[in-house]
């Protein structure tokens, strides 16, 4: 079935259009120029304020002026995360989308799906002629994912609305009444360079699922960060190891999907019948959950060729 023919297809539309839009959070130009043009093609009011938050206000419907009018918000950023494989570039590309079954699926990226929906359905209702509203406020955030940027620097008198409906969800049959929070934590630490003295091993963890670090967090997903360090604490704890390189994604709201180590292993073959046992043992634990787990262990005549 081709996205467009899902119901409701007006809702579905307009997330294939935004969703053609690059809006990685913090390279939010073209979206933000999108959607300005969008409320101006509809006649309806529409600014753009100092941090780059868009607001379009739509009137009544004739016999509801009298009634509270509403806000609805949602942030038009994204997560913005792909598989190494993937050739992909966030700030000048649209998300690639396929129906797979009963789900809307982006190949080898996040979908944007949070908070592209709620985008999406604000876009609907601007834009329809048959649903009776009261006045309304549509406010397009950016930098949600990163910083709450768009919230946060929204000044007050922009908006007038008595009810705010925020359509950043995770259940589309309830309706919440509350805050999360998060803390961000720099670690630093100083380290010396030796001569490789072993093996070049290459440690590669791909095919998880991923996932939002807050949604998510709760369904038992593979994070390939915490896999790679099941498999090299071995290597670390007999001071068998001497890392070269590793890298595990650069996002810290995504549940990591990919990570790989470069490694140079004084005693390789003890090291690798270790890794092995636990590779084994590691996609046993994640059979029903991670179907698509691989873990490959590679060796290489020098660090380049690992590299």
């Amino acid at each position: 079935m081709a996205l467009s023919q899902l119901e409701p297809q007006l809702i579905w539309k307009n997330f294939s259009a935004l969703n053609a839009v690059p809006r990685p959070s913090k390279k939010e130009e073209k979206v933000i120029a999108f959607i300005k043009n969008f409320g101006e093609n509809l006649g309806l009011e529409t600014t753009v304020d100092e941090v780059g938050n868009v607001i379009i206000k739509k009137p009544a419907t004739p016999g509801m002026e009298d009634r509270k009018s509403v806000v609805l918000q949602s942030h038009l950023d994204m997560v913005h995360q792909k598989n190494n494989d993937v050739n992909f570039d966030f700030e000048t590309m649209g998300i690639d989308m396929e129906v797979d079954g009963d789900w809307v699926k982006a190949k080898g990226t996040t979908l944007g799906a949070d908070n592209g929906l709620g985008v999406a359905a604000i876009m609907s209702i601007l834009e329809s002629n048959d649903i009776p509203h009261p006045a309304l406020e549509a406010l397009f955030t950016i930098d949600e994912e990163t910083g709450m940027t768009g919230a946060m620097g929204l000044k007050p008198g922009q908006l007038h609305g008595e009810i705010l409906l925020n359509l950043d969800t995770e259940e589309d049959d309830e309706i919440d009444i509350g805050c999360a929070g998060g803390i961000d934590v720099t670690a630093t630490q100083t380290y010396g360079l030796e001569e490789a003295k072993g093996q070049i091993v290459k440690i590669e963890v791909k095919g998880l699922q991923g996932g939002h670090s807050g949604m998510d967090i709760i369904k038992g997903l593979g994070n390939s960060n915490v896999i790679l360090g099941r498999l090299l604490y071995t290597g670390l704890y007999n001071q068998n190891i001497q890392l070269i390189s590793i890298d595990g994604g650069g996002l810290r709201n995504a549940i990591p999907r990919e990570a790989n180590a470069v490694l140079s292993v004084r005693h390789s073959v003890e090291f690798i019948d270790q890794v092995t046992a636990l590779k084994k043992e590691i996609l046993d634990e994640f059979t029903s959950v991670e179907k698509d787990l691989h873990l490959n262990i590679e060796t290489f005549s020098s660090a380049e060729k690992g590299l």
